[in-house]
């Protein structure tokens, strides 16, 4: 069966929840994948930001291999496994949180921490239940957290929603404290909008976040689903500008590319919850808490994130330059570590399919970036390939 052959059985069977790219990748290695047809591709999307280690890592091979040895794939929650332990374990030590909760994605995570936070609210009378999150942002596909998500483009189609949630101006702090009544219970915000455009917070604006949470006991979520695990060029942003969360929900990289997602939270809040509460049948299996392990070593070794800092920087140095010489088609460079964007004056979707033509896997942001986040172990050589072809779609399209 050829690729073509391939994808039309793929449209036949598969529910069209997607506008996918016309290839069937067959294998990868580093920062290269290969399609069926031997075709090599230099991947700047990394899986969306989950394929942090690149492709055939020799530590998170070993790490899932061990697992599948042993047999024990998945237990349930029902007992405790060795992995999970020292995943939690290993997890909140390098995010300076206390405890955590495993799911298997990031709007699990984010529906996790919308829970916490109503039961937070309850232990009041009457009980607080409204939940303030940022226009632009994106939390995730359940009904939950897409409600949580401040893009009406959405919510068109799946009414009714759930109640209780209110949105405010990202990076516009009067437009929060407008938003707070003797209802709400918690701030929930990403420290960089992935999804909404790669945009960066202000550390203003999360100081002044924590500032008025402090105030009016509201519990500080931070949404590092796609920003943490090292793309910030810190283990995670919260640490890039020094205001720490009361809950950090996390997923893509968190397991190396095995499905895993993760709420953490402070011993005060995390005693809200009691047996029952809350449950994921595979959160926590044996095979996702060896990646989970893998990632928070390799991110525990500073080498990693400095690495991260200096190849954003030099990214960002580059795509700066192209801005410079296409002032009719590139307006922005925004981003930190390897979390990138460069804002358009024409469709991303143009420069994507041209890009894809040449060899290089990007994507977009928001109706008019085109966004990089490519495995955090890229090398300096792959970002001068990626740019060198960026500027030539770009030439073709000026």
């Amino acid at each position: 069966m050829n690729m073509q052959q391939m994808i039309e059985q793929g449209t036949g069977y598969l529910l069209k929840t997607y506008s996918q790219v016309p290839v069937v990748f067959a294998k990868g290695k580093g920062c290269t994948l290969t399609d069926v047809e031997g075709k090599e591709y230099l991947d700047f999307v990394g899986g969306i930001a989950v394929n942090a280690l690149g492709y055939g890592d020799a530590g998170l091979t070993k790490a899932l291999t061990d697992v599948l040895d042993s047999g024990l794939l998945h237990c349930s929650n029902l007992y405790y496994n060795e992995k999970a332990i020292e995943a939690a374990k290993s997890l909140c030590t390098i995010s300076e949180m206390d405890k955590v909760f495993f799911c298997n994605s990031g709007a699990e995570a984010n529906e996790a921490a919308l829970k916490l936070s109503r039961k937070f609210g309850h232990r009041d009378s009457p009980a607080r239940t409204e939940i303030i999150t940022m226009k632009d942002s994106f939390h995730g596909r359940t009904y939950g957290a897409v409600t949580a998500t401040g893009q009406t483009k959405y919510h068109q189609n799946f009414d009714p929603l759930p109640q209780g949630f209110r949105y405010a101006v990202f990076n516009d702090l009067e437009s929060v404290k407008a938003l707070i009544t003797k209802q709400t219970c918690a701030v929930l915000v990403e420290p960089i909008q992935g999804e909404g455009g790669v945009v960066p917070a202000t550390k203003a604006f999360l100081q002044g976040l924590r500032e008025i949470c402090d105030e009016h006991d509201l519990l500080l979520i931070f949404d590092e689903v796609q920003c943490g695990m090292g793309r910030s060029g810190k283990p995670f942003a919260w640490q890039l500008y020094g205001v720490k969360p009361d809950v950090l929900t996390l997923a893509k990289a968190l397991a190396g590319g095995v499905p895993c997602g993760a709420m953490l939270t402070n011993k005060d809040v995390a005693s809200v919850f009691g047996p029952g509460d809350h449950a994921s049948t595979f959160g926590g299996n044996a095979l996702a808490a060896a990646g989970v392990c893998e990632m928070a070593h390799r991110l525990g070794d500073t080498g990693l994130c400095n690495e991260v800092t200096e190849k954003g920087e030099y990214l960002r140095t580059r795509l700066e330059g192209i801005r410079s010489k296409y002032p009719t088609l590139c307006t922005a460079v925004r981003g930190f570590g390897l979390m990138n964007g460069l804002a358009l004056t024409i469709p991303p979707r143009q420069v994507v399919e041209a890009c894809f033509a040449k060899g290089l896997l990007v994507l977009s942001a928001g109706s008019d970036v085109l966004r990089f986040v490519p495995p955090l172990v890229i090398s300096t050589g792959e970002i001068e390939k990626a740019m060198v072809i960026v500027d030539e779609v770009l030439a073709t399209l000026s």
